[in-house]
């Protein structure tokens, strides 16, 4: 199985497709008033929080943003043919070629936004000298602004928006969505770069992280009610109660919702483990990167509320690695499991893992917004990378292996 942070089956004929992708759109932001990272309904954030007590709003971001989706300019010369085309890579996922020739760019048509694009195919650039430099990005959460911003600063992406890193790897951590203003700009965002960065050289994937399992649900399952631990629930509500913004339903097409039951659960790049929560539920769904991943896709095709849940769940569990004596064996056990020699993870912001936000004796003295890079904890042996954008701390994009 594989996931799909890529365009989709539509990239890989080797005929011209002409098909039609999501407008670029403003969206307000709605003030959620907070929403704390998971309901107590479903007993996976920090008992120390205070529901009550709203996350202050991020300063400083402009509520309504247009992707700057300009074009190329003009069209890509079809390249001469290669004599002998090299056989795909068998390591490579299915669905990802970032060593395949006649690769995707895609360029809009004239007419402005919402127009029809068109997919041409180029040869890849042979590339010396192995793969480029590896980046990965923590939660997002809708903050498109952010998003662009630290892409631009890592020189993965021009002025423009497009990709000029070349034949570097890129790797989102999960969750796109929900509490900031934006999600479906942000999965434009990542679906487009894929395709771009692949055609360059280079790739651009995307974890699947709780919030894409609960954006799926309420879009599948809306209301329909489903027997959990702590009694009867709904898909829709638990969307609404974490941050889901009606403006990213309302522009949510079927062609967001493959790519998100697409994308893997899990991966490992040059010792790092890629895991979107710091939770040891992955043993639950396989002893290999490729069984967990197969086993995430095979549950979700079922189209079942009750198993969707259950995914749902088990994935918003939290600081499994956070404890002093527990958290370094809990990592070691997913290490010698699935391999590496760290785990790199989203989901728990940073702040809550320093236990600077909402602490029992009141004492913030050193907030969010002094986050400032990844944490490193449990013995060296794990990255967080939420840097708690959403409570107005940082969106992190940062080159691995970090620098001591």
């Amino acid at each position: 199985m594989t996931q799909g942070a890529g365009q989709g089956p539509a990239m890989r004929t080797e005929t011209l497709r002409d098909f039609t992708v999501p407008a670029p759109r403003t969206a307000a932001y709605a003030e959620s008033g907070g929403h704390p990272d998971e309901s107590p309904v479903y007993g996976e954030y920090p008992a120390y929080y205070d529901e009550s007590a709203p996350v202050p709003p991020r300063p400083g971001y402009a509520p309504d943003y247009t992707p700057p989706y300009a074009p190329h300019g003009t069209e890509p010369a079809a390249p001469a043919a290669p004599a002998a085309p090299p056989a795909e890579d068998p390591a490579d996922p299915d669905g990802y070629t970032p060593t395949q020739r006649d690769l995707p760019v895609i360029t809009r048509a004239a007419g402005g936004p919402g127009d029809t694009v068109q997919v041409h195919y180029t040869a890849q650039d042979e590339r010396s000298g192995g793969p480029g430099p590896l980046y990965v990005v923590g939660d997002v959460h809708g903050y498109l602004d952010e998003l662009i911003a630290e892409l631009q600063a890592q020189s993965l992406i021009d002025a423009e928006c497009h990709w000029s890193a070349g034949n570097a790897r890129l790797w989102f951590l999960g969750d796109f969505t929900d509490r900031g203003p934006d999600g479906i700009g942000v999965i434009d965002l990542v679906m487009r770069l894929s395709a771009e960065a692949a055609a360059a050289g280079g790739y651009c994937k995307a974890l699947m992280g709780n919030h894409e399992l609960l954006l799926i649900g309420a879009k599948r399952f809306g209301d329909t009610p489903i027997q959990s631990g702590a009694g009867t629930a709904t898909f829709q509500a638990a969307w609404l109660l974490n941050g889901g913004q009606r403006a990213d339903m309302d522009r949510l097409e079927d062609v967001h919702l493959q790519w998100m039951s697409r994308l893997d659960a899990a991966a490992l790049e040059e010792g790092h483990l890629l895991l979107h929560s710091d939770t040891t539920a992955y043993l639950d769904y396989g002893d290999s990167i490729a069984d967990v991943n197969d086993t995430v896709h095979e549950l979700l095709n079922r189209n079942d509320a009750e198993i969707t849940w259950d995914l749902f769940r088990k994935f918003t569990k939290r600081f499994a690695f956070r404890d002093e004596e527990s958290g370094p064996d809990a990592v070691r056990e997913l290490l010698s499991t699935y391999g590496g020699g760290r785990v790199v993870h989203g989901h728990s912001p940073i702040p809550y893992l320093l236990g600077e936000v909402g602490t029992e004796d009141g004492d913030e003295s050193r907030g969010p917004e002094a986050v400032d890079g990844p944490h490193v904890y449990a013995d060296g042996l794990a990255i967080a990378m939420d840097g708690g954008v959403t409570m107005a701390g940082k969106l992190l994009v940062v080159q691995l292996p970090l620098r001591d």
